[in-house]
């Protein structure tokens, strides 16, 4: 079974990128799955979609 939402870490790993290179594509690419946060607090965990990062990837091989 597939997750549903994957860390960043996790993300960062799927895409084969840094953390470095995700933060900026969350920030510049409006196309780009954004993050969200599980609780309010600045420690709380961030979190990615995985359908919505594997929709993205695909949308980018189609586009190159």
């Amino acid at each position: 079974m597939q997750k549903l939402r994957i860390t960043y870490n996790q993300a960062c790993e799927l895409l084969s990128i840094k953390r470095d290179a995700l933060r900026r594509l969350a920030k510049e690419d409006p196309a780009f799955p954004k993050p969200y946060k599980q609780g309010s607090t600045r420690q709380a965990p961030v979190y990615f979609d995985y359908a919505d990062l594997v929709a993205w990837h695909n949308n980018q091989k189609a586009n190159h």
